[in-house]
């Protein structure tokens, strides 16, 4: 099992920065894939960024491309989402995901482990 809990959500206006927390506890040596995930009132889960724990390697939906990042303190458990420049429509509670294996890394479905999320709200 793997525990993961978001920190960091607000309230900023539309330019404004926030950078979002996520903490593993437990079997976190089994999580090789960390993601973020948002969640709009009214609207679908969408895919945000995934981290790997092991290498590093990124990759972000195309809207948050240039504007957010994501980063893991792997001594620290924890993996980052640095949110610069944010607009109203990244208004969304976020979710962080791990994942055991691979797959489709753009969807939910292929995330074994979820935090509680945590709400952006960014007013214009």
């Amino acid at each position: 099992q793997v525990q993961l809990v978001e920190s960091g959500g607000g309230s900023v206006q539309a330019g404004g920065s926030l950078r979002l927390s996520c903490a593993a506890s437990g079997r976190t040596s089994s999580s090789v894939f960390m993601a973020w995930f948002r969640q709009a009132p009214g609207k679908e889960r969408e895919f945000v960024s995934v981290i790997t724990w092991s290498t590093g390697s990124t990759d972000y939906r195309n809207s948050v491309k240039g504007r957010f990042t994501v980063s893991r303190d792997n001594a620290k458990n924890t993996v980052y989402l640095q949110m610069n420049s944010l607009k109203p429509e990244d208004t969304a509670v976020y979710y962080c995901a791990a994942a055991i294996v691979g797959g489709n890394l753009y969807i939910g479905e292929s995330y074994t482990y979820w935090g509680q999320g945590t709400q952006v709200t960014v007013s214009s």
